[in-house]
């Protein structure tokens, strides 16, 4: 399978999503909150959409801050808790 900047970005919204306990570890398939982890994915995303800048199609522009948005919003509801 060919690694695109799609597939590319949501694997790593996925390894968010997974250090907030969202989805299970693929090792232990066990939910486990891990804010550093999920910290440091959206920071990677938040990266990659600054170095990719004015490089993106209309679709991946719309996918990253999408996905920027949607990570950030659990992030802030998981460290309520």
């Amino acid at each position: 399978m060919k690694l695109d900047f799609t597939t590319f970005v949501l694997s790593i919204s996925s390894a968010v999503f997974m250090g907030l306990g969202l989805t299970p570890r693929p090792d232990s398939k066990e939910k486990k909150v891990d804010l550093e982890l999920a910290r440091h994915n959206i920071d990677l995303l938040e990266l990659i959409k600054e170095k990719t800048k004015g490089n993106l199609s209309s679709d991946e522009q719309k996918l990253i801050d999408n996905l920027l948005y949607e990570t950030r919003m659990r992030f802030v509801e998981a460290q309520k808790k």
